[in-house]
């Protein structure tokens, strides 16, 4: 009977490989990932989503010693094609967002993830310099350690993603909140509920485009996160929740979702506004505060 058995889940997963629908769950960037895909090689393709989103956690932790981002912010130097793409694009968003988004204050983001984890007095950020930060092909020379947290995950996401592609072959790739290329029904976890089920959400999606959320419930310590305003030094996210949506990649919905939790909710509005390419949800204090184009992102 056994043996039967096995024959016969054996033959059904060839069934399943052969019309193409494979899942993988795995950890990845202190966080739950989710890679899926529908069509030939289903089950090797998602195979190597999790190999890749694994190689990637390995260059881009900065928690992680041997990291090529550890490395960076040690010694000052690296040479890495993965760390000088991220690099890039912080230093695009900290100049498109005016500061709200910016990876040079490592040092800040590092003490106030001690602070968090350990307790202590908590850090500031005043009078703090940022750091002098040249990327020149794939070399990275900074003067000071850099903060690539909210543009990790979005990348790699992006990057696992990428090798889901195929001819007849879709799928997605869901990192903690952040969403590649969405093939159904997104819903937005209620913040407010101590443990909320699969059908207590805010909203559900229905789109296209990528999808980040930054939630302001997931307190670290006295009600401070890992969010924090580079401008100021205030920690800790302004907003119970936002969640954004991205037409270019997951990269650039992480990026924005993490620069309008920390902002004043008048200015995570306005610029959200503003960002071609980009709507979003904020709600703070309990109010809903959406972009004019989110309603088109969200099912009927």
């Amino acid at each position: 009977m056994v043996a039967i058995s096995n024959r016969i889940s054996s033959a059904v997963a060839g069934a399943r490989e052969q019309l193409g629908d494979a899942k993988v769950r795995f950890e990845c960037c202190d966080t739950t990932f989710v890679a899926a895909a529908i069509g030939p090689g289903a089950r090797r393709a998602v195979q190597r989503a999790q190999q890749t989103a694994a190689r990637l956690e390995g260059v881009l932790n900065a928690f992680d010693s041997d990291s090529a981002v550890a490395v960076l912010n040690r010694t000052g130097r690296v040479e890495n094609h993965h760390v000088a793409s991220v690099v890039r694009r912080g230093l695009a968003y900290a100049d498109r967002t005016e500061g709200a988004f910016d990876v040079r204050h490592g040092q800040f983001e590092h003490e106030l993830k001690a602070y968090i984890r350990d307790g202590g007095e908590q850090p500031s950020a005043t009078d703090r310099d940022e750091a002098t930060v040249t990327v020149d092909g794939n070399e990275v020379r900074t003067d000071q350690p850099l903060d690539l947290n909210g543009l990790a995950k979005g990348y790699v996401v992006d990057h696992a993603f990428d090798t889901l592609d195929g001819l007849g072959r879709h799928g997605f790739v869901s990192g903690g909140g952040d969403v590649a290329n969405p093939t159904g029904p997104i819903g937005i976890e209620n913040p407010y509920g101590a443990a909320p089920a699969e059908d207590d959400h805010l909203k559900v999606l229905d789109t296209e485009w990528h999808v980040a959320t930054s939630a302001g419930y997931r307190r670290g310590r006295g009600g401070v996160d890992h969010v924090y305003d580079p401008r100021t030094g205030d920690a800790g996210a302004r907003h119970d929740l936002v969640t954004v949506v991205a037409a270019r990649d997951c990269t650039e919905a992480d990026a924005l979702a993490t620069t309008l939790a920390a902002s004043p909710l008048e200015d995570a509005l306005t610029l959200a506004e503003a960002w071609d390419g980009l709507e979003a949800l904020v709600v703070h204090d309990g109010i809903f505060h959406e972009t004019e184009g989110f309603g088109d992102h969200v099912a009927d």
